[in-house]
């Protein structure tokens, strides 16, 4: 009997030290990256020179001082709109006892059509709100027009900028203003409004032209298409604050376009890495934990070179995970190196290739794991991020 329990025991002890021996955690690691543009440029000649034709041509200084214009303007004809004032009142005044003479004939003519209908009818029609009432309108007053008084105009709601102004908002990541290697020519037409069942719509065709070396990349126009700008129709829209918005998007969207296509950007990124720690049977993969994870954190896009050393180092990490996977008794539960631990290996790689780019390398661990998928009981969560792994391989 003593022995059964000592064999049970021991059987329970190695259960716990086996489940123990492979648990694995999990760290979310944030790193920085070069984000490598669709139109790659050799670094020595990443220099661009940008020139804008648009209709704007706006200066501070001329607003305030066309609002000084405007209010002296004011000024001057506030005796006319003050006698004009008067002459509007005297017209009401004298349409007031007609007005009055008519709203008691409609009344009259309203109170004899009420007393030929029933009681009943005039009881319902009372309590409806609907019988006869004398209805006159309010007497004219007069008042006066308020003097002019000068405001400085708000800024905001006003387009201040020229085509130099414009042009110093392009940029692209990596490049300089040293040079014409990238020549780039933006074209902004005006705003255009338009009503459509009362809501507002506007387009403002730009056509952007990027030449590098001499040899035309794109030509391209955009916002040709009219898209929504308010609820309201155009009468009632700050068109200047519109515009003004307007162009920042069109800016916003032309350097993002330019960064896309021949940018180097620095982009934040964090990506889950599992591991696995037990002295002796798994050292190999704690040093590829530790590869991993402190080069992820060592990347500069700043810096090429700490970036490439800290690639070819994190490259040491990945090699380990490639040849764990050779050594892999899916078959055998048992074993060091069963199924749970290839299934941790095959989500690294597949994250960590997707995380920096590299997404044929990820669809190839993808195919693997998929392949020795029925020698794994993954769980709920795992299979739902394994979908999402996939669907962000082939978007």
């Amino acid at each position: 009997m003593n022995i059964r329990k000592l064999l049970f025991s021991f059987c329970l002890l190695a259960s716990v030290t086996l489940l123990h021996a492979q648990s694995v955690s999990s760290e979310l690691i944030e790193f920085q990256m070069l984000k490598a543009p669709k139109n790659p440029i050799d670094a020595a000649s990443r220099q661009l020179k940008v020139t804008v034709t648009s209709p704007y041509n706006l200066k501070a200084e001329d607003v305030i001082a066309q609002s000084k214009v405007d209010h002296q303007n004011a000024l001057k004809n506030y005796d006319n709109v003050v006698a004009e004032s008067v002459k509007e009142f005297q017209t009401k005044e004298k349409d007031y006892d007609s007005d009055v003479v008519k709203a008691k004939e409609k009344f009259a003519l309203e109170s004899a059509e009420f007393k030929k209908l029933s009681m009943l009818e005039r009881l319902s029609m009372t309590d409806q709100g609907k019988n006869p009432k004398l209805v006159t309108p309010s007497k004219p007053v007069y008042v006066k027009p308020s003097p002019p008084v000068y405001r400085d105009p708000n800024l905001n709601d006003y387009i201040i900028v020229d085509n130099n102004v414009l042009a110093s908002q392009v940029s692209i990541d990596g490049f300089t203003r040293e040079g014409n290697y990238v020549d780039i020519s933006l074209d902004i037409q005006k705003l255009n409004f338009q009503d459509n069942a009362g809501q507002t719509f506007a387009n403002q065709p730009t056509k952007l032209v990027v030449k590098v070396n001499g040899v035309e990349k794109n030509n391209t126009t955009f916002f040709q298409e009219f898209k929504f700008i308010s609820s309201s129709p155009t009468n009632n829209i700050n068109k200047p604050l519109e515009e003004k918005n307007h162009l920042n998007k069109v800016m916003a969207f032309v350097n993002q376009f330019l960064n896309d296509n021949f940018g180097y950007q620095s982009v934040k990124g964090s990506v889950k890495i599992q591991s696995v720690k037990n002295k002796g049977k798994y050292d190999d993969l704690e040093k590829a934990d530790i590869y991993i994870t402190t080069n992820l954190r060592k990347l500069n896009p700043q810096n090429p070179q700490i970036s490439a050393v800290a690639i070819t180092n994190m490259q040491k990490g990945i090699d380990i995970w490639k040849d764990t996977l050779t050594k892999i008794a899916y078959k055998d539960k048992n074993a060091d190196f069963n199924a749970k631990i290839a299934e941790f290996v095959y989500f690294n790689l597949i994250r960590l290739n997707i995380a920096l780019g590299n997404k044929t390398e990820a669809e190839k661990y993808l195919n693997e794991f998929q392949e020795n998928q029925i020698y794994m009981k993954l769980s709920y969560d795992d299979e739902n991020e394994l979908k999402r792994l996939e669907t962000g391989i082939y978007k």
